[in-house]
């Protein structure tokens, strides 16, 4: 135990001198801005009239071998912009390492695309209607059957501004149309941020995301899963995008692809964004 509580407490270590590292390179770049949730209305209809990318990873703190990072990569794009709404195209990629068999051991792979189409009711307000799909997989371990659900859900989008502070929400809820090996019927998430400037180079940043899964009782045995995560940390703008750096803690449902339990951690990274 003493030897999994003093490899949590490294990992820790390296990931802050890393972020602490990283922040001083771009202290001295270009301002940071807020990204808004729902985009600005353009005049007229665009095509590919929006990019986003984002990278980052989390070190866990987490007595089990299995969670020791979290990693995603990936982007969305609008495809078209049609004034009323756009349509929108999301890849993600989770790799999960754990440090069981060698210090980066990935042992999970997990895929998120989705597209989507939209209205905007108002300005900086968004209805969105989204096919989803999350497929999730082993590395370097035996599975030969798949664990996949797919989702129609909406989602309600608003950027609102008091004072210096942009406060983003978002409410989405759906329903599984298609699932192997998971117990999922629904799905339902909240999801509040805060951004607010402290100098034209530095932001500070708040999230609370809160997410809710219904499932078949009589599949498993189990009932309803609740999760989400919080976090905090300071945004810096650099001369190709900006970096986040942050600390939290978080609840995540069915950790494991194959156990059908939660795990509960804190965490501390950094998340590269182009802008």
């Amino acid at each position: 135990m003493a030897d999994i509580d003093s490899s949590v407490r490294h990992r820790f270590r390296f990931s802050l001198r890393r972020a602490f590292a990283a922040l001083v390179l771009v202290a001295l770049a270009r301002p940071a801005a807020a990204q808004p949730l729902v985009p600005p209305r353009p005049d007229g209809a665009e095509f590919m009239s929006r990019y986003g990318f984002h990278l980052s990873a989390a070190a866990l703190a987490h007595e089990d071998q299995r969670f020791a990072w979290d990693t995603h990569w990936g982007g969305d794009l609008d495809l078209v912009d049609y004034v009323k709404g756009r349509l929108t195209f999301l890849a993600d990629y989770q790799a999960v390492l754990g440090d069981e068999f060698q210090p980066f051991d990935p042992n999970q792979g997990n895929y998120t695309l989705a597209v989507s189409g939209s209205v905007r009711p108002a300005d900086a307000t968004e209805v969105v209607f989204v096919f989803n799909h999350v497929s999730r997989h082993l590395g370097d371990r035996p599975k030969r059957f798949g664990i996949a659900w797919n989702v129609l859900e909406t989602r309600l989008l608003r950027d609102v501004r008091v004072g210096g502070t942009t406060f983003g929400v978002q409410a989405e809820a759906g329903y599984v149309t298609q699932r192997a090996y998971v117990d999922y019927r629904w799905t339902a998430g909240l999801d509040l941020r805060a951004f607010r400037q402290a100098s034209p180079r530095v932001a500070w940043f708040g999230r609370l995301h809160g997410e809710w899964v219904g499932v078949s009782e009589d599949r498993v045995g189990r009932k309803g899963q609740q999760g989400g995560h919080v976090e905090a940390g300071v945004r810096v703008g650099g001369p190709g995008g900006v970096i986040e750096l942050f600390v939290g803690y978080a609840k995540v449902i069915d950790a494991d692809p194959l156990d059908r339990q939660p795990a509960q951690w804190a965490f501390a990274g950094f998340r590269v964004l182009d802008d």
